[in-house]
């Protein structure tokens, strides 16, 4: 059986009421930090209960003196920004005047935007709005040459955007590169057209940075991922939604990574974990995915066609790919027609890669205490290939593609620490695929049993984050 396909199929590469209740007054005034605060204004009805303002992490990981704290909230403003034509212009002086601590706040209504704004080495600035259903930024006739993201924020420090949506960019919604103190909070990204291959990449991208809380934010139609933290070190990602993304929520080389309580639905791909060849963060590990509700990933990917993304497979649930020290439990994972959960090697993209400090083996995976349910019925693309090789015509709700690295083995084993875990899931299936066998072209030899997998591996511990809870 020719196997063409596995190669596209398997490259997992960097795989709404519209409330406008602002009346137009192009203005922009200035207040001390005593201004009313907006943070008891209420989320989008697809976001769950914010937390308290009080859990923002301290720039640099760090927590300032009380001395320092009380110079930032007197000399700190809060300038509001108010719908009109003045808008833009209004927001991005704020953003270029910006002070340690200010607060750039858009009032109630839809802001009709024609550029980027963005930020540049800046700390402690904080952009909100007045709520996710009440503070719309609209980016639809964004003008060609002036950036295609929504917001841009570079070397931003104890960065916060809170309460507010971005609607209909050109690009990326919200791309944050280089920050060292990012809270995303109660934040929406959302195409108002649908899937469509045009839309932005991704809706909230941050990269190459650390000390990352992603909360209660949701995520809409992007044609990359919805939410996606790149080359990255410690980050939490909770109690969000991603929907009709091609990849609802995206891990990648990244180091340290809480992801929990998430709603992934209706996207391509529900929730992916891997390491690629070639960035400048290698091989990510320490990655903890739990307590999240992943079903229904079906949808058709609507990629650009010829982008590496446009090859995952609808109906895939939860993926890891060459990633290390991932512990995966207490998630619920059904109805995904291609598979529910697989771990497989970078080696089933069967491209090449040059890189010499590059792992391309998934190894120390832990599996456990899930509930799996309906996956594999119909599987796509390169799936439905690999499917041939089973008497029943589905796929198990757990797939491991059997790749090892034969240095590091003993026996014929990985050695211990590094191995894969599979435990207790309930009613689930699974099987090694013995991929080694497929790349040469030979028949499979499939292996459903359990043994060799049953050895448990240290638990990861939490990320922590100095002031979040």
């Amino acid at each position: 059986m020719k196997l063409s396909h596995w190669s596209v199929a398997l490259s997992l590469c960097s795989c709404l009421a519209l409330i406008g209740c602002g009346q137009p007054q192009p203005t922009a005034s200035s207040t001390g930090a005593a201004a009313s605060d907006s943070s008891d204004s209420q989320a989008d009805e697809t976001s769950v209960a914010a937390v308290d303002d009080s859990t923002a992490p301290a720039a640099n990981g760090t927590e300032a003196s009380e001395a320092t704290d009380e110079a930032t909230e007197s000399e700190a403003e809060v300038v509001v920004i108010e719908p009109g034509p003045d808008a833009q212009k209004a927001a991005q002086e704020a953003l270029i005047y910006a002070e340690e601590g200010d607060v750039i706040e858009f009032a109630a209504g839809e802001f009709n935007l024609t550029k980027t704004l963005s930020l540049d080495d800046k700390k402690h600035v904080t952009i909100r709005g007045q709520g996710m259903d009440k503070t719309i930024l609209n980016f639809a006739d964004q003008q060609k040459g002036t950036g295609g993201e929504g917001i841009l924020i570079k070397n931003a420090d104890d960065f916060t955007i809170e309460d507010i949506t971005l609607q209909d960019t050109p690009g990326d919604a919200i791309k944050v590169d280089g920050a060292h103190g990012l809270t995303m909070r109660r934040v929406k990204t959302w195409w108002s057209n649908g899937p469509h291959a045009e839309n932005g990449a991704y809706g909230l991208y941050p990269v190459l940075s650390e000390n990352i809380l992603i909360e209660d934010c949701v995520a809409e139609c992007a044609s990359d991922a919805g939410i996606y933290v790149g080359q990255s070190k410690n980050i939490i990602v909770r109690r969000c939604r991603a929907e009709k993304n091609v990849a609802g929520i995206e891990i990648e080389n990244c180091i340290g990574a809480d992801v929990y309580e998430n709603v992934a639905t209706n996207n391509t791909g529900g929730l992916l974990v891997f390491s690629l060849p070639g960035l400048k963060l290698k091989n990510g590990s320490k990655c903890r995915v739990y307590n999240n509700k992943l079903y229904d990933n079906n949808h058709d990917n609507f990629a650009a066609p010829g982008n590496m993304v446009a090859t995952v497979p609808p109906g895939t649930g939860l993926s890891v790919m060459a990633n290390d020290q991932v512990e995966i439990f207490g998630n619920e994972i059904k109805n995904h027609k291609s598979t529910n959960c697989y771990i497989i090697s970078f080696f089933t993209t069967q491209r090449k890669f040059e890189d010499a400090g590059y792992d391309p083996y998934p190894e120390a995976i832990s599996v456990y205490d899930n509930q799996f349910e309906k996956g594999g019925y119909d599987p796509q693309k390169a799936w439905a290939d690999v499917v041939a090789f089973f008497p029943d015509g589905k796929l198990p709700d757990i797939v491991y593609d059997g790749m090892v690295d034969e240095k590091k083995t003993v026996d014929g084993k990985l050695p211990e620490g590094k191995q894969i875990f599979i435990g207790d899931n309930g009613d689930f299936t699974f099987a090694n695929i013995d991929y080694p066998k497929l790349m040469s072209g030979q028949p499979p030899e499939l292996d459903f049993k359990l043994e060799a997998y049953s050895t448990e591996l240290p638990k990861l511990p939490p990320v922590t984050i100095p002031g979040v809870k």
